[in-house]
């Protein structure tokens, strides 16, 4: 017998927010701008600490701090979720006590990387973390950085924790996509984690994505689920289609080097990275100056 249908932390778009960075830790003045920019832009939900966020970079003291400082700015007028994945399920799990104690809605957990776990180890894992954390729990599944592809029977598995509600699959694979929507679909919620391929997710059940685009143009990303939710099919692959070429740039070197020169370029942060990520060339920041004149 399958799951009921778990409550989703949000439907449509929820943007994972970059963490802006000043010479001695974190911009607490531009981290604020930046989230009162997307919620009076009309985002979703938010998603601090996640890969956009460069969480692997923060110290504990960091974590604890954004975290903080974003559940006291939101202050509940969009749901808020919060990264806590790592390679150690111990570490995970001690982020997922500071995301509850710092007022998350619901955690996002990247499958173990480089540690990976075979499926009993991810499985547990993943209970492991619900447990501690004793909020709604989504799955980040990102092969790509994680060298982990999750199998459906796995995902099936994890789902059978009740605190599991959902899924950002971030693959790439449709066709993955459309095999979790077959036998989860009643159950979880699917998210797109691929900018590029919204449309596509949410014509196969999906409840919305979890981007990064929308850090530079919420309105325009929430705007494509409302109108797909709402029927319009072909004014939200309009818009699909007119972002991509943003979408293109922002995923042509490693995310978030473009994102956060695309955001100084707009005057959110000042751009700032922490190694390894390096600062784009010039070419491509010219690339992204012009994209973003011609979609405005």
């Amino acid at each position: 017998m399958k799951n009921p249908k778990r409550k989703a932390p949000f439907i449509g778009a929820g943007t994972a927010l970059a963490t802006p960075f000043s010479e001695n830790g974190i911009d607490f003045p531009a981290l604020g701008a930046m989230i009162d920019y997307q919620i009076g832009a009309g985002i979703d939900a938010l998603v601090l600490c996640g890969t956009t966020g460069e969480s692997v970079t923060l110290t504990e003291k960091e974590y604890d701090a954004v975290t903080a400082f974003a559940a006291e700015k939101i202050h509940g007028r969009v749901p808020y979720l919060v990264g806590c994945g790592s390679a150690d399920t111990a570490q995970a799990a001690a982020h997922a006590k500071i995301a509850h104690k710092n007022g998350a809605d619901a955690l996002l957990v990247v499958t173990p990387y480089y540690n990976k776990g075979n499926p009993d180890g991810i499985v547990r894992h993943y209970h492991l973390v619900a447990d501690v954390g004793n909020l709604p729990l989504l799955l980040y599944h990102v092969p790509a950085r994680t060298g982990v592809r999750l199998r459906v029977d796995t995902v099936c598995r994890i789902a059978e924790h009740p605190l599991v509600c959902g899924i950002k699959e971030a693959s790439g694979d449709m066709e993955f996509f459309a095999a979790l929507a077959a036998a989860l679909r009643d159950t979880l919620t699917l998210y797109s984690g691929c900018d590029a391929l919204i449309l596509p997710s949410l014509s196969l059940g999906g409840g919305g994505v979890i981007s990064v685009v929308s850090n530079l143009y919420p309105a325009q990303t929430a705007q494509l689920c409302r109108l797909y939710a709402e029927g319009d099919t072909e004014a939200a692959l309009a818009m699909q289609l007119r972002l991509l070429p943003l979408i293109q740039l922002l995923f042509s070197d490693i995310n978030p080097a473009p994102l956060k020169c695309a955001l100084a370029l707009r005057g959110m942060c000042n751009g700032r990275l922490r190694l390894p990520l390096a600062p784009v060339s010039h070419t491509l920041e010219e690339q992204l100056a012009q994209a973003m004149r011609a979609f405005e």
